[in-house]
């Protein structure tokens, strides 16, 4: 029996970008289409229904920001996959798409082999559920929605919120491959210091690639955060080859961890989504 081929949609405006993109995913086995244009990419993603998108944002029409937002407005559309393909760095760029429900980010100029794997984790998140993160295997998605939607109308319940900080810079600089070993390490620690303080009955999960929600008792979550935060800022600089340790101490872009403290109170959110926005804020 033959397997399905998984369906790409490519919206990309560089004719020789998206010509290059076509020839190299159809080698690797995938069904590809590509259209210039951000409308375009919208009726196509309401004709193929493609497993994934690839999308540029600066479009001739329509930018890709748009054509996300209808995406996700759509009921047809609003799971599919997209990764968004962009000259744009700056932080706000990529918050607002994540914002958008973006899966992935990458920038030009990109290393394919870099795109191939990340559309690879983002294929097999959807055919895992989204239940688990590829490279942490810790929970994510419908999961970690469901624990949310949990404990939004509950009392006496805590949440510590961890984000990683310059992860795109670092993987820019060192590479796909050693920025998921940075988030493997990342997460043991995480994973590590939450088995000293709390119950089996917690929860650890993503709320994004880089961001973490712990689910702890009140009473554990200053000394849990206390404990966190330590570890996480004496182990930065090692992640950087020796060579660069010195410089990367005083540069704005190195790897970071933001953590913040949330106390949840009866009535305090009126949904998940509500709460994400409260993550996304605390980020900023």
């Amino acid at each position: 029996m033959t397997d399905i081929k998984s369906k790409i949609l490519i919206v990309e405006d560089d004719l020789d970008v998206a010509e290059m993109l076509n020839a190299y995913f159809r080698v690797q086995g995938y069904d590809v289409f590509t259209v210039n244009w951000g409308e375009d990419g919208v009726r196509q993603c309401q004709t193929i229904h493609p497993d994934l998108v690839i999308l540029d944002i600066r479009l001739p029409d329509i930018d890709g920001y748009e054509v996300a937002r209808r995406l996700r407005s759509d009921r047809r559309t609003a799971e599919v996959p997209i990764i968004f393909l962009t000259e744009k760095r700056d932080r706000q760029d990529r918050l607002q798409g994540l914002e958008l429900g973006a899966d992935d980010y990458i920038t030009k100029p990109f290393d394919v082999q870099e795109l191939r794997l990340r559309v690879r984790n983002s294929l097999k998140r959807v055919s895992q559920g989204s239940l688990t993160n590829p490279v942490t295997g810790l929970p994510e998605g419908a999961l970690v929605d469901e624990k949310l939607s949990e404990i939004i109308g509950k009392d006496g319940i805590a949440a510590l919120f961890v984000a990683i900080e310059n992860m795109d810079h670092f993987r820019e600089s060192y590479g796909f491959v050693a920025s998921d070993d940075v988030l493997r390490a990342i997460s043991l620690m995480v994973v590590n210091t939450m088995r000293e303080i709390s119950r089996p009955e917690d929860f650890l999960g993503h709320v994004s690639g880089t961001d973490f929600i712990l689910i702890v008792p009140p009473s554990n979550l200053s000394i849990l955060s206390e404990k966190l935060r330590a570890r996480l800022d004496q182990s930065m600089e090692y992640f950087y080859p020796i060579k660069d340790r010195e410089q990367m101490t005083s540069n704005r872009h190195r790897l970071g961890a933001k953590l913040a403290e949330i106390t949840f109170n009866k009535g305090q959110y009126s949904d998940i989504n509500q709460l994400k926005s409260e993550f996304i804020r605390l980020k900023k």
